[in-house]
């Protein structure tokens, strides 16, 4: 197929070169320039480029030496970031005169990006930039010196660490041998290597110029790393507001590297992804997101910089569904996505108290919030609401199944509607939001993350909560198990095991075996006891952003919920024996 079809197409002539530039959507609308990388062409921009082109002028052009541009001759001394420069320079006065263009670079299109928004000859000519994988080699050349000057284990540690990762970088200086590697196997092998390495789509990397493509731009390194690392310049500071979006698996670069960017970078905003180095063809969508996101703040003036909130950027601008949202630890988990930032749905039965979080998420900074309404164990309630939510919103990124009920009694005063209205809810709910929102997620092959709220009861066996403890328990081995089968598609999936948590869930919770007065007085005295402990849902969120960020797999929550999970591995026999006194209920 032809990836860029109904792009409008024109020549620019700069410098002694012909640069192929594409165009998507009206010039009437702000202009987003994509600058691609090495080894690619302005193709690798395809997938973002449509879905920004209803909103904006976007504008791809292949670097010089690169698809259908035409090379400098001779080769050496061509690919200077001066004449970069005034590459860019041209394609801008072509597409956007006298109207300051947004610029997104990845890779070496974020090398020479950064030259563009810091030399003083392009003020007023660029509105925003969004780096994405590709330092400025002034600030990368700062970076080095400081910790060759003042070494620490840790600054010589991260210095060995992205030595090891530009490996290529050394390579591509040595003569010839770059140029005959590509125009032999590695050329033909390149798009099976990202495919497997980086999970390229099948049909997504162009190779007809490739090899072309790569010996012209082992140049970029030859005429600029060397001089630019050794003497990086002193006025290196962005003249306009930068996003920076840092792949957290990528494999040439260390995300170290932006330590203390602030310096050069008065008006910064940060965004780190779960992906690895292609993510213009891995995460087209969160991407796309991101730039609009951003480029639209700064047009309305307000360039949006998160606020100084743990994990606000991880989560700024993603999709989070919250069940059971409504109160307690739904409606803190809720509010803590809000607070850096994500998109939330929250679903609760009672639609008045979903609408409420969904209020309370838009005063403490979301995105987006909205309210849903639907009860988790009802399937097709449940299939519905997948619908709805995919065509209004999007792609779920994190799930998080947490609604539940609670069940005290013993088994045998337990019936068999208890047992179903227990599991209905509890393990059914869970596997209801699992198999549609997580079936969507795998099917857009851009990652995400599951989150179903267990339980400490999970491996804490109890004599009063038989129907309670085995829901959860069912509920942490699903997790376990999706977490084995979804890993390959870049979906964490997270179990989180809270023990005694301040909630309203005892005000609900049924007692089997007593007459409705007995009920009442033991749900009164549940919810005395859970308030004495006073242990709030809002640290249960926190351990739920916290597990998403490092993608853990079982999170015990609270003191003596980590005590029973260590017993359960290592001290099984004083739990049994523990679950043979009477509860305090």
């Amino acid at each position: 197929m032809t990836v860029l079809e109904g792009a409008r197409e024109r020549r620019v002539r700069t410098g002694g070169v012909d640069l192929c530039v594409a165009e998507l959507g009206s010039p009437e609308h702000p202009t987003v320039m994509l600058v691609h990388g090495y080894p690619d062409s302005k193709e690798v921009w395809s997938e973002v480029a449509v879905r920004l082109a209803d909103r904006f002028h976007v504008v791809l052009y292949d670097v010089r030496g690169h698809g259908r541009s035409t090379a400098p001759r001779p080769l050496r001394g061509g690919f200077t970031l001066e004449k970069l420069t005034d590459d860019f320079l041209a394609v801008a006065d072509a597409v956007s005169p006298g109207r300051p263009v947004h610029l997104v670079g990845h890779d070496w299109g974020s090398v020479q990006s950064w030259e563009f928004v810091t030399v003083r000859r392009t003020e007023g000519r660029v509105a925003s930039f969004t780096s994405i994988s590709g330092p400025s080699l002034d600030h990368f050349g700062h970076w080095i010196g400081r910790r060759v000057r003042r070494p620490t284990p840790r600054r010589v540690g991260q210095l060995l660490g992205q030595g090891a990762k530009s490996w290529y970088v050394y390579l591509l200086h040595t003569p010839v041998l770059p140029e005959l590697a590509w125009r032999g196997p590695l050329g033909k092998g390149w798009p099976a290597l990202l495919r497997r390495v980086e999970k390229v789509p099948d049909d997504g990397y162009p190779t007809g110029s490739l090899p072309r493509d790569a010996a012209h731009g082992a140049w970029l390194y030859r005429d600029n790393v060397r001089e630019r690392l050794r003497r990086p310049r002193e006025d290196a500071h962005a003249h306009a507001p930068v996003q920076l979006v840092t792949p957290l698996d990528d494999a040439f670069l260390s995300e170290r590297l932006s330590d203390g960017l602030e310096e050069w970078v008065p008006r910064l905003t940060r965004r780190t992804l779960p992906a690895g180095h292609w993510v213009p063809r891995t995460r087209p969508d969160r991407l796309a997101d991101w730039i609009a996101e951003f480029v639209a703040g700064v047009e309305d003036g307000r360039p949006e910089v998160p606020a100084r909130v743990r994990h606000a950027d991880r989560f700024g601008g993603r999709l989070v569904l919250v069940t059971g949202a409504g109160s307690g630890i739904g409606r803190a988990t809720a509010l803590a996505f809000a607070a850096c930032g994500a998109r939330v749905v929250a679903v609760d039965r009672d639609g008045d108290s979903a609408a409420r979080t969904a209020e309370l998420a838009r005063s403490a900074g979301a995105r987006g919030a909205w309210a849903e309404t639907a009860d988790v164990s009802d399937e097709q309630a449940m299939a519905k609401l997948d619908a709805k939510v995919a065509a209004d919103h999007g792609v779920v990124d994190i799930l998080v199944n947490n609604a539940g009920i609670g069940l005290s009694g013993s088994f045998l005063t337990t019936t068999p509607e208890d047992w179903r209205t227990v599991l209905d809810v509890n393990l059914w709910g869970v596997i209801h939001g699992c198999r549609l929102f997580g079936r969507r997620m795998a099917e857009r092959d851009q990652g995400g993350h599951i989150v179903n709220i267990a339980s400490a009861a999970a491996f804490q066996p109890s004599r009063a909560l038989p129907a309670y403890s085995t829901s959860k328990a069912a509920v942490l081995m699903l997790s376990e198990c999706l977490r084995a089968e979804l890993a390959g598609r870049g979906i964490g999936v997270s179990a989180i095991c809270p023990g005694i948590v301040n909630t309203a869930i005892t005000s609900t919770a049924r007692f089997t075996g007593v007459d409705a007065e007995e009920e009442k007085r033991r749900q009164r005295r549940a919810t005395r006891l859970y308030g004495k402990r006073n242990y709030p849902p809002e640290k249960v969120a926190d351990a739920i952003l916290d597990a998403v960020v490092r993608d853990r797999a079982v999170v015990p929550v609270t003191p003596e919920a980590r005590g029973a999970h260590f017993a359960s591995r290592f001290l099984p026999g004083a739990l049994r024996s523990l679950a043979r006194r009477n509860p305090p209920l």
